[in-house]
């Protein structure tokens, strides 16, 4: 007795309409994008070759002027000094959150995300009480003799600020990371002979890059285009460039110059993106070449 296979119409149809299905539930989502993200963006990238007059004079007088150079490498400068800070401070502080018992993990859980729950504007004030002259902090300093330090409108007090903002950025990636380590390695190898810190160096920390690159990545880019913290705790002449762009915007009312900036900013997050893409393409294909080879 022979069957034969008879194909359920209805079942593929399902199957058909069911990526449309998703794309329709998709296009208040996308609709959402296009108008408050993408809109804005192409808004200014044409107003940036076309005001006031069409043509590359806002690229132009963005890359003659000395002072928007400066600005773009103070602004890189605090970027990469704002992401080293937060790793030297948040890597040992994952780190403590993967060997500790689960109630004192809760706690430091609790702690880490504690800026998520406080305003930006009210963190920043805080700071500025902080770090005034004749703040906490000073004080402290002159009790140990190193003080009074000018924090408050300095590039110091930025960094501060965009540092102590951005810090949970680096430390849930790093624990996320660090949480799925088996400790059986670092154990393996110090059982072999390794002395606790070549363990750690050769065993842990190449395990834990991947969480060191995201948390990386995410306070660098974060930190590029922050206004808030360094027009409070900066001075003008330690401006970033999210404030030379409302500058010309909304005082000096260059709309074009303003978006020339704003491509420029984009256009070096596109860029740094790709670099990091790379680098890690290429770490991968070391990975598996090695894997290969061994």
């Amino acid at each position: 007795m022979t069957t034969t296979n008879i194909p359920v119409v209805g079942a593929a149809n399902t199957s058909r309409r069911a990526p449309v299905r998703a794309l329709l539930l998709l296009l208040p989502a996308y609709a959402l994008l296009l108008g408050v993200f993408a809109y804005p963006v192409f808004e200014s990238m044409w107003r940036s070759v076309s005001d006031p007059q069409p043509g590359l004079d806002n690229y132009v007088w963005a890359f003659e002027n000395s002072q928007n150079i400066g600005i773009l490498l103070r602004t890189f400068g605090n970027a990469a000094l704002a992401t080293v800070i937060c790793l030297l401070l948040a890597y040992p502080y994952a780190f403590l959150m993967t060997v500790v018992g689960p109630r004192a993990r809760a706690w430091l859980v609790v702690i880490a995300l504690i800026p998520f729950w406080t305003s930006l504007m009210i963190r920043t004030f805080a700071w500025i009480v902080l770090l005034q002259d004749s703040g906490v902090v000073n004080s402290f300093l002159e009790l140990l003799n190193l003080g009074p330090v000018k924090l408050l409108r300095s590039n110091t007090g930025v960094l501060i600020g965009l540092s102590q903002v951005l810090m949970p950025f680096m430390v849930l990636p790093l624990y996320a990371v660090m949480s799925g380590i088996d400790g059986r390695l670092v154990t393996a190898a110090r059982s072999l002979g390794a002395r606790p810190s070549v363990a750690f160096f050769r065993v842990f920390l190449p395990l834990s890059l991947p969480g060191i690159a995201a948390g990386a990545l995410m306070v660098f880019i974060q930190a590029l285009g922050f206004y808030v913290t360094p027009a409070l705790l900066g001075s003008p002449s330690d401006s970033m460039l999210a404030q030379a762009i409302y500058a010309q915007v909304s005082s000096l009312l260059q709309w074009g110059r303003g978006g020339a900036l704003g491509v420029i900013l984009l256009v070096s997050t596109f860029v740094l993106l790709g670099l990091v893409g790379l680098v890690a393409r290429g770490a991968k294909k070391r990975g598996l070449a090695v894997e290969v080879f061994s």
